[in-house]
This record gives structure tokens, sequence and C-alpha cells, in this order.
């Protein structure tokens, strides 16, 4: 490109950095966005920032909210004494977008992972142990990645709740699978079909 690009640069370099897009997919998308710029660019533009400067971390459940809890903390229409540990928010979504699950959630944040020294302080268990006892939950469904890390991390968890009903999904979720990749009607067999740990 010639000089004086820097910008233009600067943005296909950071659209590079999300997920799925490598160099050459960003410079289309940036090159879109350009031709597309009443349409798109200036409100993408406005929505990055709105987002960027509002949205923040449901300090209930890890969820992302624009106010301190989340609306589904907010709910007074939710279970009481379930709470689903999923590993991230889009795992949230994807049991949301199932429709079936009705209780509360806790997103941990990533899973135990001895190669990348993410302990359980890293992680939002210490916050999901103290949640148990102060909303009474009597059920911790489990619903996180068949994954080495994923199996670990659930271990760890059952082990940490003496007491308490733990379930995790069952068949349906592929080993080595991960949430937000499963359909719904896979999703929502996995939660009918949890079992104890």
């Amino acid at each position: 490109m010639s000089n004086g690009t820097e910008d233009l640069e600067n943005l296909i370099a950071l659209m590079a950095k999300l997920p799925g897009l490598g160099p050459r997919s960003a410079r289309r998308a940036v090159l879109h966005l350009i031709k597309k710029r009443s349409q798109v660019l200036l409100p993408l533009a406005d929505a990055l920032h709105l987002v960027g400067t509002t949205v923040r971390e449901c300090l209930t459940c890890g969820n992302i909210a624009t106010a301190d809890t989340c609306h589904i903390c907010q709910s007074d229409r939710r279970a009481i004494g379930q709470i689903c540990v999923v590993e991230d928010v889009a795992d949230l979504w994807a049991m949301e977008r199932s429709g079936v699950f009705k209780g509360r959630y806790h997103v941990l944040g990533g899973t135990l992972s001895a190669l990348d020294a993410i302990g359980p302080d890293e992680l939002r268990i210490p916050k999901l142990i103290a949640r148990i006892t102060d909303e009474r939950i009597n059920e911790v469904i489990l619903a996180l990645g068949a994954t080495i890390d994923g199996q670990t991390t659930a271990h760890y968890i059952a082990d940490q709740l003496p007491g308490v009903t733990v379930t995790s999904l069952a068949q349906g979720v592929p080993v080595g699978g991960e949430l937000d990749y499963l359909d719904d009607g896979t999703i929502t067999a996995a939660l009918n079909a949890r079992k104890a740990l």
C-alpha cells in the first residue's frame, strides 16, 4: 500500500486478530466496510464504541451485561436452586438458544489447565462455591466441553461440592466438542439426559 495508509493498515491488523479472520480476510472486510461507509462502517463504529463503553461482566454469574447484574440473574422467572456452569459466555448463549434450561448460570472464564498455569483461582470457581451456599443451590449442572481440560475442571468442581447434586451433560456432546458449535437439538438432548458425576 502507498504512504499515508497507516490508519488502514492498523485497522486491517486489528481485524486480523478476530477469530476466523486472517490478514487477507481482514483486508477484504476493511475494503467492504469502506465501500459501504454510511450503511455499515459508521454504524459499526458507533456500535463498537457503545459496546466498548457500556458492556461489562455480570458480578454474579460472569455473563456480559450493561449493568452490574445481567438480565438472567435479575429475572424472577428463572428457576431457583439450579446453576448451569459453563466455560465462557458463548456457551451460555448456546444454552440459552436451546431454550431448555430455565435456571441460572455461572461462567467460569475458562477451564483448568496445568500447561497454561490456569488453576481454580484464575477461574471463577471460588465465586461458584460461594454462590452454592448464598443462593441455596441444590443442583449444579456442569455444561463443560468434552475436552480433557473440560472434564478435569468438571471433576475438580464436583470434588469441591460435597452435599450438592452435581450433574453433567450426557448424550449428544461429542468427545472434543464445544457447546458453541452444537445445534439446539443436541444441546436439548444433552441437558435432558444429564447424569450424576
